[in-house]
């Protein structure tokens, strides 16, 4: 083949393609549904109403607008983003780290503030970070850290992907 004739052969074929794929994305793009940004949500009351905020604090044209910049969305990790069944971590923590039997809850606090008082912060990290490295959760046998609340994870992903900052605070240790 010439080189003439190989460049029209590429052009021809560079053109065929070209047609193909925006015949493609034209197909996908008119039966396109748009996706889901809670898929593990119930329908309801909760989640129409996340939705519907979201929707008027990101358009511009709504009067509920708010500018990016401007935010903001917090949430309390305790019940809402990890595992608290059939207790929090942090208690398996504690149970697990200090040796004794507690038989009442006036005992797991006293024992609570006995075995975290007094310890330097870094201690308490690393002490921390190793119980996490290889806990796991008695009913689901998986990392405290891979037990989250997939709703609520849909939720922080769908606000953060639309210009939110989100923080998470808590009472808990």
């Amino acid at each position: 083949m010439t080189l003439l004739r190989r460049r029209r052969f590429l052009l021809l074929l560079g053109g065929v393609l070209a047609t193909i794929l925006l015949a493609t994305v034209a197909a996908m793009a008119g039966g396109a549904r748009p996706v889901d940004p809670l898929p593990s949500w119930n329908p309801g009351a909760a989640r129409d109403g996340i939705v519907r905020f979201v929707r008027q604090s990101t358009d511009p044209a709504s009067p509920a607008f708010v500018p990016p910049g401007e935010r903001i969305a917090t949430f309390d990790q305790d019940g809402t983003l990890w595992v608290e069944q059939p207790v929090y971590p942090q208690v398996r923590f504690i149970l697990e780290t200090v040796p004794g039997v507690v038989t009442t809850r006036q005992e797991l606090e006293r024992l609570a503030a006995t075995a975290l008082s007094g310890m330097p912060l870094e201690t308490f990290k690393a002490d921390v970070r190793q119980w996490l490295a290889t806990a796991r959760h008695p009913r689901w046998q998986r990392p405290y850290t891979e037990l989250t609340y997939q709703p609520m994870q849909e939720l922080l992903r769908y606000l953060r992907a639309l210009g939110f900052k989100t923080y998470i605070v808590t009472g808990g240790g």
